[in-house]
């Protein structure tokens, strides 16, 4: 939403999540964490890099980090002359290494006590090295480089940046980016409600465990009393929950990997912070409804849990409001008419399905020209929402809780956008609960609703 707010972290690219390669300089070879971190054993002996061969970092401090393998496990060592595995689940002192870097991607590891890591005749990692290794072909060099991009999340940013810094750039970014003056451009151009993404961790502010820091929840207090100002309805959507829904940043995810389905703990967390906003909000008037959870993702969230969740969640705010709308998130990559007719058969009252909407992520809209996403609007789109609204006759509300005006095409002219904005508002404007836009504010133009209104490609 806005990549700005990162530039200050101190080895900004290297924030938890970042994936990492290590090749040796003598050997040519790259650290292995073999059968994906599974066996246990690390070698250097790779002549390409894959999965096993890179790591998630876990960010301590701004030279200090933990290396996760594709399966979960953690290098480790156990100290001066001990070869590294992967043995640990559970990260701790021993599973901490420092990063020492040169300016051309060049670097040293070495354990707390000052030994670095080279490469044995065997092949192995081992601590063993003593001294000032250089930065030519020695045995304890490496060339690092990343894979991919790195994540940008709330998780990232605060650990990033440490507790103070964070606070400061934080407090700074929730007071200007959204205020008053937005609410009342909203109320203006026609827009009656908010989605309001928040984090798990607003149940516990202004005090939110580690790295996360106090202020979501004055700034939420801020936006219900805008809102009510100019008759604009609320919808509080739980974006990011501990452990990750989907692996993605905005979840607050720490390293890519989906946690949340597996932990009763966080689970509960996730409970906890809905009874949080539900008693906090569920008489407020602007309150219209209360979203369980953004986006989680098949196959990593098997849709008995889902529901299972949704369904505690559902009674939870009902405890606190019998008229809120409770919104439960489709299964991203699964079809969303399997949890539709689920939750039709379970007998909730004011419930919605919220179903999301772009022409990305899928390798058909790669090819798509401007004509080509607007029929696919039209006609594929359509009928889809259509299905929905005809079964909503006995069972859910249908919301399009995210679209945008995008696509993967490079280029169009301000009228294929018109046109591709038009089609989405007929088709989306059809659901029987409506629509939000994903976002009103974006350093991209066309994400950005502001910027699509004001510069009249969409006409609401």
């Amino acid at each position: 939403m806005k990549p700005s707010l990162f530039q200050g972290i101190p080895e900004g690219d290297m924030l938890d999540g970042a994936k990492v390669r290590f090749k040796s300089l003598s050997r040519n070879k790259y650290v292995c964490a073999e059968e994906g971190g599974g066996s246990g054993i690390v070698t250097v002996d790779r002549e390409k890099a894959s999965a096993w061969e890179t790591f998630r970092l876990w960010r301590v401090s701004q030279s200090e980090f933990q290396f996760r393998t594709y399966n979960g496990q953690f290098l480790s060592c156990r100290g001066e002359g001990a070869i590294v595995s992967t043995t640990s689940n559970y990260p701790s002192l021993t599973e901490t290494f420092s990063i020492v870097r040169s300016s051309n991607d060049r670097v040293h590891i070495k354990l707390s006590s000052g030994t670095y890591l080279q490469v044995s005749s065997g092949n192995e990692l081992r601590a063993d090295y003593v001294g000032n290794p250089g930065w030519e072909k020695y045995p304890a060099t490496f060339e690092m480089t990343f894979d991919g991009e790195n994540m940008r999340g709330e998780y990232q940013l605060a650990n990033g940046y440490g507790y103070e810094k964070a606070k400061q750039v934080l407090d700074e970014h929730r007071g200007s980016y959204i205020t008053q003056a937005d609410f009342q451009f909203l109320s203006r151009n026609g827009i009656n409600t908010v989605r309001i993404p928040v984090g798990w961790w607003i149940a516990q502010d202004p005090n939110p465990p580690a790295p996360y820091v106090g202020g979501s929840l004055a700034a939420l207090d801020n936006a219900f009393k805008w809102a009510q100002e100019y008759n604009i309805k609320c919808i509080i959507d739980l974006h990011a929950v501990n452990g990750s829904q989907n692996g993605w940043d905005h979840s607050a995810g720490r390293d890519g990997s989906v946690g949340w389905p597996t932990s009763n703990e966080h689970i509960q967390q996730s409970l906890d912070a809905i009874e949080f906003i539900a008693s906090k909000y569920g008489s407020s008037p602007a309150l219209l409804g209360i979203q369980l959870l953004n986006e989680p993702k098949a196959p990593e969230v098997p849709l008995n849990t889902l529901l299972d969740y949704y369904s505690k969640g559902y009674n939870i705010v009902r405890n606190y409001s019998a008229t809120a709308y409770v919104i439960m998130c489709q299964l991203i990559g699964a079809d969303p008419s399997e949890l539709y007719h689920a939750i039709a058969n379970m007998g909730l009252s004011n419930v919605v399905v919220d179903v999301h909407f772009y022409n990305f992520y899928q390798s058909k809209f790669d090819t798509m020209s401007p004509a080509e996403n607007i029929q696919f609007i039209k006609e594929s789109r359509k009928a889809q929402v259509d299905s929905l609204n005809i079964a909503n006759r006995d069972g859910p509300l249908v919301f399009i809780g995210e679209w945008v005006n995008e696509w993967s095409f490079r280029g169009g002219s301000q009228e294929n956008y018109q046109d591709f904005g038009g089609a989405q508002l007929d088709v989306y404007g059809s659901a029987s609960f409506g629509w939000a836009y994903w976002s009103l504010k974006n350093v991209h133009d066309h994400w950005d609703l502001g910027w699509n209104i004001k510069n009249k490609i969409l006409q609401l």
